[in-house]
């Protein structure tokens, strides 16, 4: 890596040009000297450290905000357990920290450096669900029947405890019947078989989401990890434990959102709206051979994505970022009482919320603190006008976020691909728009612009390019088509 590159000092940079903040403020810092200690359970809280709870993320992950749980009933019926972390019990609204956290609304992740919404003091352990230690935590309990339609949600305050901290790759590896069972699922009495309950349950629900018109997405995202001085690009793999945490969290926001309908409190919700550029996903899927009703139907583009991926699972990936940036960003509003769901158009769920990743995400907080102050009798801790002002700030900063991660993995994919300038690559034509033609490299996965070509292209087309020049600290890496 060239030195006169830091990858810490260019993400900081580029955050603040963004309107993010890369350090924690005084009186954040100050706020965090008084918390020597995890919250205590509280005189509501359900001891349930004897179901045996795991956390499963990514081999890097120190924030754990959620641990799960499954079994089987006598009737046929099987029980979901969700924990996720208090962590409102030790930041309470409007703290020093709390204020601070609403400035980013999320963590940031970038190649060199994390930068957590939370300090690392609370995110990576005392609100965090690590493992042999005894937690407390909301507890989202949910029947499914076998079809997979859910009922009976119910949300406590759990005293919680993970007895194993297990990784997405390990896990997909195994449950997939590539690599034997990890150790800490073979040495744990019951673990294997609470396991193997959660991967059924989650295979059910993904079934039973899809068949409602969820849509069969594989976007190829890249992570970029920075080694010593050394830049690595991965595809990221989504595997069968993936495929479990994601029903089993979209399973609680669900429940969450609900919970919170019912209760006739105005709340944030997680939106993709109905497409606008519905139209153009319909050209696609016309020029693919295929057909798309006039009107956006989600079920009708989930059985086109299906066909797609069973015809040309190669291209699949780039054909699903195509949609994903045709569907729209999802954004954060309100819903007051009596209001019409807006709805997730790519899960195809009318009441859904982000209420399981508190220790790295604003609105997860928001909606702990609100079912809280639910169970409690207690007032709704925000307003109508800050709520609304909230939904509004998060939306930005999310986005600001989300461009400044994107835009640090091509500062290192360019930083990656100096040597290379005039190199020749195999590639596929990933998008055409008003701002030009986008192309990506198989290897390195690497994405640029298609600056200079001598005939039209089209989305899918794979072709030879040539590296032609490298601008590194925007991010930006050009190529031309070979003949």
């Amino acid at each position: 890596m060239k030195k006169n590159y830091n990858l810490e000092n260019l993400a900081k940079k580029e955050m603040q040009d963004k309107g993010l903040q890369p350090e924690f403020s005084a009186a954040a810092l100050e706020d965090l000297k008084k918390i020597q200690k995890a919250a205590p359970p509280t005189s509501t809280t359900q001891d349930l450290r004897s179901l045996l709870w795991c956390s499963i993320d990514n081999d890097d992950s120190r924030d754990l905000d959620q641990l799960t749980f499954a079994q089987k009933e006598k009737d046929g019926t099987t029980t979901l357990w969700i924990a996720i972390a208090d962590v409102d019990a030790l930041v309470p609204k409007d703290s020093p920290i709390d204020l601070n956290a609403q400035v980013n609304t999320t963590s940031v992740y970038t190649p060199a450096k994390v930068f957590p919404m939370l300090p690392e003091k609370l995110s990576t352990d005392l609100t965090s669900l690590n493992e042999n230690v005894d937690r407390q935590a909301i507890v989202v309990k949910v029947g499914m029947k076998p079809d997979g339609e859910l009922v009976d949600g119910t949300i406590l305050q759990g005293w919680v405890r993970n007895y194993a901290k297990l990784t997405y790759n390990a896990m997909s590896a195994w449950l997939a019947g590539d690599d034997p069972i990890p150790e800490k699922v073979e040495k744990l009495l019951g673990l294997e078989e609470t396991l193997r309950c959660q991967h059924e349950t989650a295979q059910i629900l993904k079934k039973r989401r899809h068949s409602l018109g969820a849509l069969t997405l594989d976007s190829p995202e890249v992570e970029a990890k920075l080694q010593g001085e050394e830049i690595f690009l991965k595809p990221s793999k989504h595997g069968f434990a993936d495929e479990l945490i994601e029903h089993f969290m979209i399973a609680a926001n669900h429940v969450m959102a609900t919970h919170l309908r019912d209760a006739k409190i105005p709340s944030l919700r997680r939106v993709v709206r109905i497409p606008k550029n519905w139209d153009r996903i319909v050209e696609i899927a016309f020029a693919l051979g295929d057909y798309l009703p006039d009107e956006p139907d989600s079920k009708a583009l989930e059985n086109f994505l299906v066909r797609r991926k069973g015809i040309d699972p190669e291209t699949f990936p780039d054909l699903s970022l195509t949609v994903i940036k045709l569907l729209g960003r999802g954004e954060y509003v309100v819903e007051m009482p009596g209001d019409k769901p807006i709805g997730h158009f790519g899960l195809a769920l009318q009441e859904y919320t982000h209420s399981t990743a508190p220790n790295r995400r604003y609105p997860d907080l928001i909606s702990q603190r609100q079912y809280k102050a639910l169970v409690t009798n207690q007032k709704n801790p925000y307003s109508n006008a800050e709520i609304e002002a909230l939904a509004s700030h998060c939306t930005r900063q999310e986005d600001a976020a989300a461009h400044v991660e994107r835009h640090m993995s091509k500062v290192a994919a360019a930083i990656l691909l100096s040597p290379k300038v005039g190199a020749y690559f195999k590639a596929i034509i990933t998008g055409i728009n008003e701002n030009g033609t986008w192309v990506r490299i198989f290897d390195p996965p690497v994405e640029g612009k298609l600056v200079k070509s001598s005939r039209n292209q089209k989305v899918g087309e794979q072709l030879t390019v040539q590296l032609t020049s490298l601008d590194i600290p925007k991010g930006h890496i050009n190529f031309s088509a070979k003949g």
